[in-house]
């Protein structure tokens, strides 16, 4: 982590506390390239100012419902390469690098339905 990156933590007032904390560094890890953690200072800018008026041509879209899109559409991409197999060598876990479990409980809480991506 950068000494900016670090003052920008120091100095940011984190309203929304340790969980807002854990969406900045969720998002950073997600989105950064290579192997330094970056934080984009937009990121702890409030989202709205009563001084200025949003724009109305700008959709946002919320953090937390778009890691979601993302981890859906990755996951199913790598069941339709398994064709729906998730544990093994050649499984929708070992495509992500994450644990079968891991994986599973991803599946129900996204509420995927791994058999549509069974071979026939």
């Amino acid at each position: 982590m950068s000494k900016d990156t670090l003052n920008l933590f120091q100095s940011y007032d984190w309203p929304g506390n340790i969980r807002e904390l854990q969406n900045v560094v969720e998002r950073a890890v997600v989105l950064c390239d290579g192997d330094i953690f970056c934080v984009d200072p937009s990121w702890l800018a409030p989202a709205s100012s009563s001084l200025t008026s949003p724009n109305p041509t700008t959709q946002t879209i919320p953090f937390v419902a778009d890691i979601a899109e993302r981890e859906r559409t990755m996951i199913e991409n790598a069941l339709r390469e398994a064709e729906g197999l998730i544990s093994g060598p050649t499984g929708a876990a070992a495509k992500l690098g994450i644990p079968r479990q891991t994986l599973e409980s991803k599946i129900r809480k996204l509420g995927i339905n791994r058999y549509r991506f069974k071979a026939s």
